[in-house]
């Protein structure tokens, strides 16, 4: 699909995907979804936000989220990242805590949830569902984004070395599967979530990140930006 607006080299890594069925299906759905004047979010131009900020050749880190945020304004194609002037989602205010916690920078003075900074330094922030209905959770989960980002998923474990995957809550943890252990680092905890009852604290993945980039002589991540 060549109208696809995409940065290149993922362009170019994924172009097989872009050709199969299921994709065609999603762009379909989407076409189907608006038609009957359903608000779906990101909008169409944040939907590869995380490809567009974070080249295949720049990702060092990935960290995996479920789907966009559901109110109107949060969603901005960045997994966990909410654009300025939006107030920070719980799940975040966790992660800069233990940011704070595991590193010592005061993330919790932060006045903003804009992850893009992580982005541009090779975090690739990456949902497993690049779309969703306002105000229902996963009501894109099933029609073919899964298919699509567990392909990149793939690729990335498959023609890359020493990555740093997140996965975060038993859905991200599942994804383990597609990621070969002796190639990559792969760090689990619970969600980050206030749901969670706090078992995301402690984890000290950012630092723990940052140890085996060095370890890997590539350049660690600067988690206090922005």
């Amino acid at each position: 699909m060549s109208e696809i607006k995409i940065e290149a080299s993922w362009k170019a890594v994924l172009a097989e995907e872009f050709e199969k069925p299921y994709f065609h299906n999603i762009a379909a759905y989407l076409k189907k979804e608006l038609a009957a004047k359903k608000v779906i979010y990101p909008p169409g131009p944040l939907i590869f936000n995380a490809f567009n900020s974070t080249p295949f050749d720049a990702v060092e880190v990935v960290i995996l989220g479920q789907d966009p945020y559901i109110k109107p304004g949060e969603a901005m194609g960045l997994s966990f990242s909410v654009p300025k002037g939006v107030k920070i989602p719980p799940s975040l205010q966790n992660i800069f805590k233990e940011i704070e916690s595991d590193i010592g920078c005061p993330m919790t003075q932060r006045s903003h949830g804009d992850l893009t900074c992580w982005a541009e330094q090779g975090v690739f922030l990456l949902n497993a569902a690049l779309t969703v209905v306002r105000g229902n959770s996963n009501s894109h989960a099933s029609i073919g984004w899964h298919t699509f980002t567990d392909a990149v998923i793939s690729k990335l474990s498959e023609e890359k070395e020493g990555l740093v995957f997140m996965l975060w809550g038993n859905f991200a943890r599942k994804k383990a599967s597609l990621i070969d252990p002796f190639k990559h680092l792969i760090l689990e905890a619970p969600h980050p979530s206030p749901l969670a009852r706090g078992g995301f604290f402690g984890c000290r993945h950012f630092s723990k990140a940052n140890e085996f980039l060095l370890a890997n002589s590539k350049k660690p991540i600067d988690w206090c930006c922005g």
